[in-house]
């Protein structure tokens, strides 16, 4: 039975974040969102419109936002505001930033696209309208397709966030080849919003339409609640019958499409080399384990394996490769059971040690495949500590054998240092995400190199007919992914002649193929799917990826040259790439710049030079570094922190290293408290108020992740309220609102209170006479927020709440014994008494939480 291959794209479509004040009707409207997608031969194109109007009698400001994918370029973002359009202007990244400096001095912010999520970045812009006027945003976006596990999947983010009259979504497809199925899912469909779906598909078309009314996007028919807030997701197969691929053309560019089916999978060597140093301790070891247990079971039996763990010492399960036999996966098992994690990270060593591995074992690699999948999460602290020397080292020992995957966990890892090293020996990197998903982002990447069918893949074309050949010369192809080569067709080539050369499990393939170019042409003609000169531009997307990844792992001559021949391919066809931006005008001449993001921003450090520090593993990184453990885990969690004694010497005590959801200073009394509250995720807790001070503050804990996550601090007077959320802060005074962004210093003050952000760090709301508010910005295993307060003598006797009693009511049992070594005491707080327990905490009001402080625990339920 033929193998259905599926192909996934990525579309994600737009949030509108709205400004409105609460419990009211939102001012700000949208009366229409459209997405319209032509996804035309694995290159999507899509344009996202949404028009809104201020019902307001007073200007108001309306932001923009919309997710799209990493891979995706912008090419074009404009505004129409009361028949003025005010358009994008794509520029090289240097002149766009000399142009925006004024724009910067004046206090305007840059970086209109920031990376949300692991497949997600987001536009978003700003702009003030008045009363009773309307803007017309339009954001377009392109990607060239990856296969990835034989499936396209075109996923589209819907999150309108109020009811939308004139909402829909149109994603035409047009496949030449043949749409072999087609399906639609989602998140939030209901029987309802399922009369608004329709689908209409033929032998290689496809226009797929969502077009809610307004009765039918609502919760209910009472509430102005919408149910657009999810997932919608288009899935299809495409046909393949030509052994050689498939050949299109358009206006002189031609791409080919090569994808096998029904070969022999070849034998695998695979070494898997694991961090287990003191970093990786807690979930990341945990979700590690089980995800090589899941892929143990995935290995083939004619498959040959061994394992490699590392921390500061090298250490190989076997001396050589097993065969992926039932005995030795259980033997395998039991190993991996056994993974924890401690100490430092020799990169080098472990690497160099796998590359022997496979080098005693020559007699087992003829017609068989070897890779190397490092697994780490950190920056080499042990052995060779200096990355350029490493990516040297290990070059020089693969010497082109081998491939290497790199797969950094989390975000202290540079990612930098691993795409090179990966890049430069026929593999990939990838960023394995600290979510309840890690083992299953793990598994997933293994299935995509699980099943090689060829190597040595070589496309060839008449040489002195093409111009501009992207990539021609493939080292591995894995079942379930796609080859794409295109070019110029430079002469008047009456046929396209192609030759594939590549290596089979059982023999040498020569395959050939023959495109009349007349014939080709032809099937593109007068397709209202088609976006104008798909293919030359698929072209250029497709060769400025392939010189901005060749130019990560070139010289430093070379490197500019790369970058400068896809710098000028940016310009030429207005893509938002790394090497550009988009200057963004604004009414009132204001400016704001669209920088295209890539996998190393995110990393909290942009460092990748570690030749004169360390990362101290085990637990003692400085500053916030995202921790290995599980947030809020109700179990204590022990392990060792390290102090400075003298220069040289390093004294380690065991600790119990969790941070609390609240932490505080009892007034007048030299104790600190660490509070917990047992209340489900998502709702409300009300921690102070005091009506002699004017303020209020109330919490909301996270979804799967047992801190907080958001506050919204309220005063009397002046009337103002501040929504602090761990991607942004917004304050809203007098029906305005103004957002405030963690990732740079501000300040702002209004009557008197004044309301700063330490980028990165923490938010202060002080008004004189009155208590400070303190938020903490907490880089851990998911960002959370860390609140606290400063001159608390100023809290009146009338201060209640969860967290405000204790400013008043709370008193500690006498205690005939030294309190200071005490384990346990009485606390007695409005009228209760709970008995407390001293424990070690993070501190997240300090700078640098690596010392954990003594505190009082005490678990409350409100």
């Amino acid at each position: 039975m033929e193998q259905r291959t599926l192909l996934a794209l990525m579309v994600f479509s737009s949030l509108i974040v709205l400004a409105e004040t609460i419990d009211q009707k939102p001012a700000i409207d949208i009366y229409s969102l459209h997405v319209d997608c032509k996804v035309t031969s694995r290159f999507a194109h899509t344009v996202i419109t949404s028009r809104i109007v201020n019902r307001a009698n007073e200007s108001r400001e309306a932001t923009f936002e919309v997710e799209l994918p990493k891979t995706a370029f912008i090419t074009n973002f404009s505004m129409s505001i009361d028949g003025k359009i005010y358009p994008g202007i794509i520029k090289e990244k240097a002149a766009a930033q000399n142009e925006y400096n004024t724009a910067v001095s004046q206090g305007q912010s840059a970086g209109l696209v920031k990376i949300t999520d692991r497949k997600l970045e987001q536009f978003h812009v700003s702009v003030s309208i008045a009363a009773a006027s309307k803007v017309t945003f339009e954001l377009t976006y392109e990607e060239l397709l990856k296969r990835q596990l034989g499936k396209y999947e075109l996923l589209i983010k819907v999150r309108p966030k109020q009811l939308v009259k004139h909402f829909q979504i149109d994603v035409h497809i047009f496949e030449p080849q043949g749409i072999h199925f087609l399906e639609t899912d989602s998140t939030f469909m209901t029987n309802e919003l399922s009369e608004a779906l329709t689908k209409d598909v033929n032998e290689t078309k496809a226009h797929i339409s969502f077009k809610p009314a307004l009765d039918q996007q609502k919760k209910n028919s009472e509430l102005d609640e919408t149910l657009l807030n999810g997932d919608f997701v288009v899935r299809y197969d495409v046909k393949r019958e030509a052994t050689a691929g498939d050949i299109q053309i358009v206006n002189g560019y031609f791409v080919h499409y090569f994808a096998p089916q029904e070969m022999q999978v070849f034998p695998k060597n695979v070494i898997f080399v694991i961090d287990r140093s003191g970093s990786m301790r807690g979930r990341k070891i945990e979700q590690t384990r089980d995800a090589l247990l899941k892929i143990l079971q995935d290995l083939r039996p004619e498959d040959h394996f061994s394992f490699i763990t590392f921390n500061n010492k090298v250490s190989e399960w076997k001396s050589s490769l097993l065969p992926a036999t039932e005995e030795n996966v259980a033997s395998a098992a039991a190993f991996v059971q056994t993974l924890a994690a401690r100490g430092g990270t020799d990169i080098d060593g472990a690497l160099l040690a796998a590359v022997g591995v496979l080098g005693k074992a020559e007699g087992l690699l003829e017609h068989t495949i070897s890779m190397i999948i490092l697994l780490t999460d950190g920056e080499p602290t042990s052995g060779e500590r200096n990355v350029e020397v490493i990516q040297e080292n290990v070059q020089k020992a693969i010497n082109g054998k081998y491939a290497l995957f790199c797969l950094g966990f989390g975000f202290d890892v540079s990612y930098k240092f691993l795409e090179k090293m990966a890049l430069s020996n026929g593999g990939i990197a990838r960023r394995i995400y600290e979510n309840a998903d890690a083992a299953l982002q793990l598994q997933g990447f293994y299935q995509e190199v699980a099943t090689p069918i060829l190597m040595q893949i070589e496309m060839q074309y008449p040489e002195n007919s093409i111009e501009g050949l992207t990539k021609n010369n493939f080292k591995l192809f894995f079942e379930g992914s796609e080859i794409i080569v295109s070019g110029k067709i430079s002469d008047e080539l009456d046929l396209l002649p192609v030759e594939i050369k590549a290596q089979s499990h059982t023999s040498n393939l020569t395959l050939k193929e023959e495109a009349n170019v007349k014939e080709k042409e032809q099937v593109f003609q007068n397709q209202r799917y088609i976006f104008g000169n798909f293919i030359e531009r698929l072209w250029a997307y497709l060769s400025i990826q392939q010189l901005l990844e060749k130019a990560i792992s070139a010289q430093d001559e070379d490197q500019k040259a790369l970058e400068a021949q896809a710098l000028d391919l940016s310009l030429q066809y207005s893509f938002v790439t790394p090497l550009t931006s988009m200057v963004v005008t604004k009414p009132q001449q204001k400016e704001e710049l669209a920088n295209k993001p890539t996998e190393a921003d995110n990393e909290e450090s942009e460092s990748l030079q570690v030749r004169g520090s360390r990362r101290v593993d085990s637990g003692s990184s400085p500053g916030r570094r995202r921790s290995d453990l599980q947030a809020g885990s109700s179990r204590m969690m022990f392990s060792s922190y390290r102090v400075p004694r003298l220069r040289g010497a390093i004294e380690t005590q065991p600790v119990a290293y969790e941070y609390p959801q609240l932490l505080l200073q009892l007034p007048r009394q030299n104790e600190r408290i660490c509070l917990n509250i047992d209340k489900r995720s998502q709702t409300s807790v009300h921690l102070v108020s005091d009506p002699g001070q004017g303020l209020t503050v109330t919490g909301q804990l996270g979804d799967g992740i047992n801190h907080f996550v958001q506050f919204d601090i309220n005063y009397e007077n002046p009337p103002v309220q501040i929504h602090v959320y761990t991607h942004a802060i917004l304050v809203s005074h007098n029906n305005k609102n103004d957002w405030l962004s963690w990732t740079k210093s501000a300040s702002t003050t209004i009557q008197g209170l004044r309301v700063s952000v330490e980028k990165e760090g923490s938010l202060t709301a002080s008004l004189p006479g009155t208590v400070t508010v303190k938020i903490s910005l907490v880089k851990f295993l998911d960002d959370f927020l860390g609140l606290y307060f400063l001159n608390t003598d100023h809290f009146s006797d009338q201060v209640t709440g969860v967290l405000g009693q204790f400013y008043s009511k709370a008193q500690f049992e006498s205690n005939s014994n030294n309190d200071q070594r005490a384990v346990e005491r009485l606390l007695r707080v409005s009228g209760s008494e709970h008995k407390v327990s001293r424990l070690y905490k993070k501190d997240y009001r300090l700078e640098s939480a690596s010392e954990p402080v003594s505190c009082w625990s005490i678990d409350l339920t409100p």
